[in-house]
């Protein structure tokens, strides 16, 4: 017999949480969080045409409000059963509260309990971890700075977005074709999209009326499809934990911080694509601090975004919420403290010398402390390796240099230095030699 198929009989305890796994999966699937809270795309339209009249309003997004108390009770109920004293059970435990979390906010869309339920699950823009002294609005004031003079400078122009929606999908799907080979991934276009471009374990969606770029061609594919696709497709492929097939809520930060480095370790991202990504977790912690959905989208604007790429993203944020303040979704701000988790993360692992837990990373839909937690079940058999691996992480070795660099090149100090000191370094080092050297 093989290591996989004997895997669960090594630990009778394995058994039961296998049970309560199956009833996970039946749940969660029911508990859909973006589909519940996303807005019609009319009323962006209706907002633009005030705004451009000069007179904008503030949109009335329909609340729904989804009966989930069974789901909820079912939860709690898988939760009475498993045993946290063991990895497998504790990592259930884990997933299940995070639905339960879900279902409660979906079912307070609007109060105050919307937004304490979302930042349990997505964090706050201004917590700091508790090793650290630097948050991710800390971190995206920095990107926003450092940026802030080079968006000015006509030596880098705007990258036109001018593919129809139609060519982008076929040139995406030609990416896809190879990658994908034992499953198969539609690319849909859908004129009702909200974002434009969403994943799936079996297809990546896009606004049917979106104009794209080039770069969007390399951000979706190393982003949505080598990443989000392919980590929900390797949990569905895994043989028995199946809840590593599900997109849990707590797994966010991760996934949005790995593909997000995806991008960024491949070269794929822009500095556009970058701002947005922290300009987006400013505008949570403003609205967390009571702007309305005006003042988030004129944030938006003051910051060099397009009139409809501001509505849209002010429409992230308050999704599920308050469009007078305070009471946001608060999602948008796990992107930018995620990559950096997943940063330092990948960092400390290889710095540990404990490469062979990289691999758990893309097996599911995971966090970095599954990672470290289930990985032995990696070598037992009971979790399968990725069947889907971006290729800029198939090689570790690729990943280490890039680090090892990254981290020596952190010891040079920026702020003692200025250009005129390449000249001064080099005329010194020159003149030293010839009254030393040659005399």
């Amino acid at each position: 017999m093989s290591t996989v198929a004997s895997a669960p009989e090594l630990d009778r305890a394995l058994a039961p949480l296998l049970e309560c796994d199956s009833a996970l999966v039946k749940v969660a699937r029911k508990i859909k969080v973006l589909k519940a809270i996303d807005w019609p795309v009319e009323l962006e339209a209706t907002f633009l045409a005030g705004y451009e009249r000069g007179n904008p309003q503030l949109p009335e997004p329909p609340r729904r409000h989804p009966d989930l108390s069974g789901e909820m009770d079912a939860l709690k109920a898988i939760m009475a059963r498993l045993d946290r004293g063991h990895p497998i059970g504790d990592w259930l435990f884990k997933t299940a509260w995070s639905y339960l979390t879900a279902a409660q906010m979906l079912m307070n869309v609007g109060t105050e309990t919307f937004t304490r339920c979302s930042t349990a699950l997505y964090g706050r823009p201004d917590a700091v971890h508790p090793s650290q002294v630097y948050s991710a609005v800390d971190a995206a004031q920095d990107v926003i700075n450092i940026t802030d003079d080079l968006v000015s400078r006509d030596a880098i122009p705007p990258v036109p977005a001018d593919i129809p929606a139609e060519v982008f999908a076929e040139r995406l799907r030609e990416r896809l074709g190879n990658f994908f080979n034992q499953d198969r991934v539609e690319v849909v276009l859908d004129p009702s999209l909200p974002s434009k471009a969403t994943a799936g374990s079996r297809s990546i969606n896009l606004r049917a009326t979106a104009m794209f770029s080039e770069l969007d061609l390399e951000q979706l594919t190393e982003h949505e499809a080598f990443v989000h696709t392919a980590t929900l497709l390797n949990g569905k492929h895994q043989p028995y934990l199946k809840s590593l097939g599900l997109g849990a809520p707590r797994t966010t930060r991760t996934q949005e911080g790995l593909a997000t480095f995806s991008e960024i370790i491949t070269g794929a991202i822009d500095l556009a694509r970058l701002r947005r990504v922290a300009l987006r977790v400013l505008m949570v912690k403003r609205a967390l601090d009571g702007a309305d959905f005006i003042e988030v989208f004129r944030g938006f604007l003051d910051a060099g975004q397009s009139a409809v790429e501001s509505y849209r993203s002010a429409s992230r944020i308050f999704r599920g919420g308050d469009v007078r303040g305070r009471i946001c979704f608060t999602k948008d701000s796990a992107y930018l403290e995620g990559v950096m988790i997943v940063y330092v993360f990948i960092r400390k692992v290889l710095q540990a010398g404990q490469v062979e837990m990289l691999p758990l990373l893309f097996a599911g839909r995971v966090t970095t402390t599954d990672v470290i937690t289930l990985s032995p079940y990696l070598q037992s058999g009971l979790i399968q390796r990725a069947v889907y691996v971006p290729p800029w992480a198939r090689n570790p070795q690729r990943v280490l240099s890039l680090m090892a660099f990254f981290t020596a090149a952190q010891r040079f100090r920026l702020d003692t230095l200025n250009l005129d000191n390449f000249v001064a370094y080099e005329n010194e080092l020159v003149d030293e030699t010839l009254q030393t050297s040659w005399q």
